[in-house]
């Protein structure tokens, strides 16, 4: 008796299973991608930086939105300045996150940075910083889904601090 040790239809059945978990995570991607892109151009509109809100929907450039309504400067120039030279920190980590070894301690500073600022981004909405650590925590647990519906409901209202 001749075995075939190769099963076929698992292989396909694995292999369709694969491509829709592909799709799902692209189409899901770019969903929170588009709210996140709403959420900044929206923010950035409702607190007069409606001049380059446009930012907030190129992909990768947007992280400056984010800088830029989280900066501190007493006048435009120094909070675009501000907004700029974090900007580029972001990307040089980005870069660097490339390299072998290094690369992986370029990622995790990339990372506490993104999570810096979008606690002063929950700050700047709710005032509070017990209240924007709890909703930087909640944005983590949740996987950024609080995030989304946190600035959704805030992205038309001015800046509290």
């Amino acid at each position: 008796m001749d075995y075939n040790y190769y099963n076929s239809d698992l292989d396909a059945a694995m292999g369709g299973l694969f491509i829709i978990l592909i799709l799902a995570s692209l189409v899901l991607g770019l969903i929170a991608y588009i709210i996140s892109a709403l959420i900044y151009f929206m923010t950035s509109k409702t607190n007069g930086f409606g001049d380059v809100a446009y930012i907030a929907w190129i992909p990768i450039i947007n992280v400056y939105s984010l800088f830029l309504l989280t900066a501190d400067g007493d006048n435009r120039e120094t909070i675009r300045a501000t907004a700029l030279k974090n900007t580029l920190i972001y990307a040089g980590l980005f870069i660097v996150s490339f390299v072998p070894v290094i690369g992986l301690l370029a990622s995790l500073g990339m990372v506490g940075f993104t999570l810096y600022f979008t606690y002063r981004l929950f700050y700047r909405w709710c005032g509070e910083t017990g209240k924007a650590v709890l909703y930087t925590i909640l944005m983590v647990i949740t996987g950024g889904l609080f995030f989304a519906i946190y600035g959704l409901m805030r992205m038309n209202r001015p800046f509290v601090a």
